[in-house]
């Protein structure tokens, strides 16, 4: 477990990361069909060590959990609290705690998370607007490209809790029940936070997707929801027990030989 009296101030903020303009015309221009074959392949080299580097950076953190949800949400908002102490209870008990890295929701746990003197990571795609990570991150990682941002969030986590956000909250829960539903990723639980925000989506499935048969009553099965922080954290204890030792053992016990950070070592 994540114990001991790290401080609960903020981490350096990696201002060098976050350019004032993300520029995207190189995104854009990769999903306009295709261009040259020596284009295409330089594109594919940029996105082979964009993966690379993701793999290196991330290949220490041990058992993480991931927290979606939207940046607009202030400190004084109960979803920041929620997500902020469902951080600190995931640090508790002994899980990395990995956001986009950016303010509201993510803020919130990645805050909660250190207070609790656990690790925290930010994975944070390049936008047009301009950003800031948030403060309370110990390893922040910039993507391009939100396909290998989405590999990275996955690979890396042994749950994801979604508190309530909007576009890319609820793209990132589908996706991953569509991994679940297709058994790509397996015992993965996706924890919805905030039964009042939820619940129309959730009538929405069962009463339209279900009653339709575009889903099963399996597929409903996939998503837990809770309002409470400890609810949650007992639900990716139970199920991760397994796979968050082996997680574990990775962290502790294997060795970096391409330089890859590793989470401070715990207090006792």
């Amino acid at each position: 477990m994540h114990e001991g009296n790290r401080p609960s101030q903020p981490a350096r903020r990696h201002e060098g990361h976050w350019p004032t303009h993300s520029g995207t015309v190189a995104e854009r221009r990769f999903l306009e069909g295709p261009a040259s074959r020596l284009t295409e392949l330089r594109r594919a080299i940029a996105i082979f060590w964009e993966f690379m580097r993701g793999f290196r950076k991330l290949h220490f953190v041990g058992p993480c959990v991931t927290v979606f949800g939207s940046a607009r949400f202030p400190e004084t908002h109960p979803f920041y609290s929620l997500a902020r102490t469902t951080g600190s209870g995931l640090a508790r008990a002994g899980f990395t705690v990995m956001t986009g890295g950016g303010p509201g929701i993510m803020e919130a746990a990645n805050r909660g998370a250190r207070e609790a003197g656990g690790y925290t990571i930010g994975c944070n795609i390049q936008l047009p607007q301009e950003q800031k990570p948030n403060p309370y991150l110990d390893l922040m990682i910039e993507f391009r490209h939100f396909f290998v941002r989405k590999v990275m969030l996955v690979k890396y986590s042994l749950a994801f809790i979604a508190m309530p956000g909007g576009l890319g909250t609820m793209d990132e829960v589908f996706e991953t029940l569509t991994l679940i539903q297709t058994d790509k990723i397996l015992e993965f639980p996706v924890i919805l936070m905030g039964r009042d925000y939820w619940q129309p989506l959730l009538d929405w499935l069962r009463l339209k997707m279900l009653k339709e048969g575009t889903i099963g009553a399996a597929d409903l099965a996939l998503l837990d929801v809770t309002d409470s922080a400890e609810e949650a954290v007992h639900i990716i204890l139970e199920r991760t027990r397994e796979r968050a030792a082996q997680a574990r053992a990775v962290a502790e016990q294997a060795m970096p030989i391409l330089g890859e950070p590793r989470p401070p070592a715990k207090s006792a």
